[in-house]
């Protein structure tokens, strides 16, 4: 168990989130994934490889009734998950196990992920952001894991290093995921995307689909309005998402 944990607040308050105060900790990626998500109320969702349970939660708050559960192959942080699902009075499923070997879970009608991306570089020392940043399988692994339990134009959702769009996009493509859209993320107006959010739907044949994207930043380093939206007001991302444009507001609850 973690012996030091702080208690923080994210999405403008509206989630609790215990974390380790010298381990992995949640930053934007599990906010913006969540907002990408097109669940409504009553359907099931799956989130591989949860951790603390920053994205899951995130999706419950801004979609409440949700039917959740998740997964993760480390002990303490299927704990923690469920300690920060508790803390939000959310009742979530929780799983203990390797993401790639589940065969035996439910249909769901969305599946996403956060999963650990960085393929170069020195792993940390610190043994719980290694595990949880440091890449150990490849990504089409977590594709195909993703892919098993989900409904026919169900949607598959991951936030990833730009420089893996493509090597994404094939994986979907692989496991039967098309229709895939592509929200880039730019720190700022006017400079290469970092990260971006990408999206399959199962069995969909439908034609690609590049979205506007989010500029996160404004030059001084404040938020922009768009980006506001999003990481404080529970904004859905739809892609319509570039300085000046609106957003839409938290997504519909009913079906």
């Amino acid at each position: 168990m973690f012996r030091d944990l702080s208690e923080d607040a994210i999405l403008g308050g509206r989630v609790k989130l215990l974390q380790p105060r010298d381990g992995f900790r949640a930053a934007l990626d599990p906010v913006l994934l969540a907002a990408f998500i097109p669940a409504r109320r009553g359907e099931a969702v799956l989130e591989l490889g949860c951790g603390s349970g920053a994205a899951f939660l995130c999706l419950n708050a801004r979609v409440p009734g949700l039917i959740i559960t998740a997964v993760d192959r480390e002990p303490e942080l299927v704990d923690l998950a469920l300690r920060n699902a508790g803390l939000n009075l959310l009742p979530a499923e929780i799983h203990q196990a390797d993401a790639r070997d589940l065969r035996l879970l439910a249909p769901v009608h969305h599946v996403f992920a956060n999963p650990p991306y960085w393929s170069g570089g020195t792993p940390s020392p610190v043994p719980e952001r290694r595990l949880a940043a440091h890449e150990d399988a490849p990504l089409a692994e977590w594709v195909r894991a993703m892919a098993r339990p989900l409904r026919p134009k169900g949607t598959l959702s991951l936030v990833l290093p730009a420089a893996r769009f493509a090597e994404a996009a094939a994986a979907l493509r692989e496991f039967g995921c098309g229709a895939i859209r592509l929200l880039p993320l730019w720190p700022r107006a006017g400079v290469p995307a970092k990260r971006i959010l990408i999206q399959g739907k199962r069995g969909a044949l439908g034609p690609d689909e590049v979205l506007p994207g989010l500029v996160l930043h404004e030059a001084d380093g404040r938020y922009t309005p768009a980006a506001e939206a999003v990481l404080r007001d529970a904004a859905a991302l739809t892609g319509a998402a570039l300085p000046g444009t609106a957003l839409t507001g938290p997504a519909p609850q009913g079906a």
